[in-house]
């Protein structure tokens, strides 16, 4: 018997939900520099940026200093510190973050910080597939947390035992400084990490094609997360 298409739920997010994503802003910095509050305190001032300064988004996704990113974010980690910037406006905290695993294939990333860090995302099940058509918005730091709503563009199986990452792709454009950030159903809650975004470029007028997301394999961040904190 085959089963019918799983049913997409096209209520589209809210004010409440662009609330929810807006607290739990985070922006990550890498750089050399041990010490980046002066920048922070004079309001991100290009004048004063770290020279060597890269970074993108992070999405918390506990109440104590967990964040899963894109890991191509994190790709130069072993000779910079990686500054995980949480919060908005005078709520905002800063510390250096660990890189406790990676997965280059999948372009995932986890990592701690000593913060406090109530405002913390959920994932949707992992039990339930996502399809096609399904309202999503995200919270990267460039292009985020704006009311451009867009969809899936392909589906996200549920997911069972301990599986690998899946590659999906939205419809909405990223910029520099998304990468990382969350992928968010209508309800904020977790799907996945922004990745790439892809242009199509005839005649040197690029046109976007789609933007492809890394939805973690739920179980297994949770099991990372629980053998860390035993450390």
């Amino acid at each position: 018997m085959i089963s019918p298409p799983p049913r997409v739920d096209r209520t589209p997010p809210d004010g409440q939900s662009l609330a929810i994503a807006s607290q739990r802003i985070t922006a990550l910095v890498v750089t050399k520099q041990t010490d980046i509050t002066s920048w922070i305190s004079r309001g991100f001032s290009q004048k004063v940026a770290p020279k060597d300064a890269d970074g993108g988004t992070a999405c918390p996704i506990s109440s104590d200093g967990y964040f899963i990113t894109a890991d191509h974010v994190v790709k130069n980690s072993a000779t910079q510190i990686v500054h995980v910037i949480y919060g908005r406006g005078s709520r905002i905290q800063t510390a250096p973050a660990r890189v406790i695993w990676r997965d280059t294939k999948h372009d995932l990333a986890l990592l701690h910080a000593p913060l406090n860090t109530p405002n913390y995302y959920q994932f949707s099940s992992p039990a339930i597939t996502l399809p096609a058509g399904t309202p999503i918005f995200h919270g990267g730091i460039t292009t985020g947390l704006k009311p451009n709503y867009g969809s899936l563009s392909s589906d996200i199986p549920a997911q069972r035992g301990f599986g690998s990452a899946h590659r999906f792709r939205i419809d909405i454009p990223l910029q520099p400084g998304d990468s990382g950030g969350p992928i968010l159903d209508a309800r904020a809650r977790l799907i996945g990490v922004n990745s790439s975004v892809e242009f199509l470029v005839p005649l040197e007028t690029p046109i976007f094609t789609e933007s492809q997301g890394i939805r973690p394999h739920v179980g297994k961040i949770r099991k990372l997360i629980e053998q860390d904190r035993r450390r």
